[in-house]
Formats: structure tokens, C-alpha cells, sequence
């Protein structure tokens, strides 16, 4: 590609296809240099530096899955959105593993405030409402289902649940009922 085509956007743009092929993990800026075929110092005018291209990636992810979840949870409500929202994030984590990961890169707050994170949390204390849940309540749901819906797609995308004939996607069903379950019989404060 001609270095007069390189932009921040494209920049972003490739590291994130570059990511889901090599694993976020791997994507340097020597690395997507190449793919340009340029020098590295010829993308220090569009990026700062390493961290900043992993931010624009990880704030491109943010935004694409929090289209796909925004559209997956249209009309939905109580368990119907439930779904959507956790196969939205399930099937954006195997076709785009790479920027999957790159979404879960730790940003300081402003930066992540500058995001799409925004929109996931209301997204899911939106779901949340429709099992009558109040503050702090909904708080701690929020983290279970984030830590429910990534443990299960972590796992699945390494091969976790190889070692039984059990279908993946039968415990991933099973896993939401169990959630619906959990939601509409939240524990008291107190119990």
C-alpha cells in the first residue's frame, strides 16, 4: 500500500484484521508497517505509539460489538434479550478473536469513558431492568454476566471444553437458562 493512503483510521483498521489473524497480542507496529509496506517510523505520524494503537483497536471493538449487541437486542426484553446480548458477544468473539481480546484491554478511566463501554454497561443494565433489579443489585449482575459470558467464550476459544462429548452449544444453552434463572430469583441483600 502507498504511504500516501495511511491514515489513523486504515492504521486501526488493518491492526484489527491483522489482530484477528495473528492474535492481538502479536500486532506491533513493525508488524503493521509491513502490511503497509512501509517503515515503522512512517506510522509514528498517525500513532503515538504500541499502546496507542492498541487503544484505537480495542475503541473500534468496543464500538463494533456494541453495534452488533444494539441491533441483536432490538424489540427483545427478559430472557429473549438476555440471549441476543450473550450470542452477540459470543459470535463476535469467533469471528473477530483478535479484536475480541483487543475489547478487553484495561484503559484508564477517561479513555474508557471515551469508548463504546459506555453503551455495553447501559446495554446490559437495560436487559437487567426487565428482571426488576435495582442498584447495587444490577451492579453485581452486570459483572457476573461480563464474567460469565467471557469465562465461557475464553474457554470455548481455546479448546476448554474439548475433553467431553457434551455439545458446547448445549452448555452454552444451559449456562443462559441458568443465568435467566439466577436473574428472576436474585438473592436478597441480606440472604
Amino acid at each position: 500500500m502507498a504511504r500516501a493512503g495511511v491514515t489513523a483510521e486504515r492504521l486501526t483498521q488493518a491492526a484489527a484484521e491483522l489482530a484477528d489473524e495473528i492474535g492481538f497480542q502479536n500486532v506491533t507496529v513493525s508488524a503493521l508497517a509491513r502490511a503497509f509496506g512501509v517503515k515503522p517510523a512512517a506510522l509514528y505520524s498517525h500513532v503515538k505509539d504500541l499502546q496507542d494503537l492498541r487503544v484505537r483497536v480495542a475503541k473500534l471493538a468496543l464500538a463494533e460489538l456494541a453495534d452488533r449487541a444494539a441491533a441483536a437486542l432490538a424489540g427483545r426484553s427478559g430472557k429473549d434479550a438476555l440471549v441476543a446480548f450473550a450470542n452477540a458477544y459470543r459470535d463476535y468473539a469467533k469471528e473477530h478473536p483478535g479484536r475480541y481480546a483487543a475489547a478487553q484491554l484495561e484503559m484508564d478511566y477517561e479513555t474508557a469513558a471515551d469508548s463504546a463501554a459506555p453503551r455495553h454497561s447501559a446495554m446490559t443494565r437495560a436487559i437487567l431492568r426487565g428482571y426488576d433489579l435495582p442498584d447495587p443489585a444490577q451492579t453485581d449482575a452486570v459483572r457476573m454476566l461480563g464474567a460469565t459470558f467471557h469465562g465461557y467464550v475464553s474457554l470455548e476459544m481455546v479448546g476448554g471444553f474439548r475433553h467431553t462429548p457434551r455439545s458446547v452449544e448445549e452448555s452454552w444453552n444451559r449456562t443462559l437458562d441458568a443465568l435467566d434463572a439466577v436473574l428472576r430469583n436474585w438473592p436478597s441483600a441480606g440472604g
